[in-house]
């Protein structure tokens, strides 16, 4: 499966971007850089001129690729989302008991990304963990309900949609199998968030992980 992913290509909207950063060297360079430093300094402090310094470029090339660092956002993870998407397709296409399908799925969403699948210009560990620090800034603006009509927001939906398929297959009766697993994909990420940063307020840990955490949850819940 690491072959595979190797040679993925991430469809995100045009929407997003002004020009596709996969087109050039330029851009993946901005691509690759804007992830290490949005980890080292965080988004709120994350800069296209700061970027520009990095990679020694001028910021103004940096917006013949994105209008603003929130589109820069929203591409970094939309590309996450599919390239997980991608991950849970190809774990879960072979199985045929519905259950196992479920158990692959919600191991896919939830484990933490120790390997990294070897994209030259984006690395998907530290991506990661923007994803569980930042991912909420992408959506939790004013302009959310119009992002969300311009398809924005499509991959992260899809991914939820096709594990919320997979409960209805081992109980078609469960009725809230749409907000079980949106509460799972987000409650994964918070759950991260706070095995690192708040300990005192989780029981998961590196023992204890989110995996069989929300295992045990859905599978409660549902059974």
């Amino acid at each position: 499966m690491k072959n595979i992913l190797e040679g993925i290509k991430i469809n995100i909207s045009p929407k997003i971007y002004v020009k596709d950063p996969e087109t050039s060297e330029l851009g993946k360079k901005i691509i690759e850089n804007s992830i290490l430093l949005i980890d080292e300094i965080g988004f709120d402090n994350f800069t296209f001129k700061k970027l520009g310094q990095r990679i020694g470029s001028n910021e103004s090339s940096i917006y013949r690729y994105f209008e603003s660092k929130h589109k820069l956002l929203l591409y970094l993870t939309s590309w996450y989302w599919g390239w997980l998407e991608f991950k849970l397709v190809l774990s879960t296409n072979n199985i045929s008991n519905p259950q196992d399908k479920l158990i692959k799925a919600i191991e896919i969403v939830t484990e933490e990304i120790i390997t990294d699948s070897n994209h030259p210009h984006i690395n998907e560990i530290v991506l990661h963990k923007i994803i569980i620090c930042e991912f909420s800034k992408s959506y939790l603006t004013k302009e959310v309900d119009e992002e969300n009509k311009e398809g924005y927001f499509l991959i992260y939906k899809r991914v939820i949609n096709r594990i919320i398929e997979m409960v209805k297959e081992v109980n078609p009766s469960f009725p809230f199998a749409k907000s079980l697993v949106s509460t799972l994909v987000e409650g994964a990420l918070h759950q991260h968030f706070l095995k690192v940063h708040f300990k005192s307020i989780t029981d998961c840990s590196e023992k204890n992980t989110p995996t069989e955490f929300f295992k045990t949850l859905v599978l409660k819940q549902i059974s």
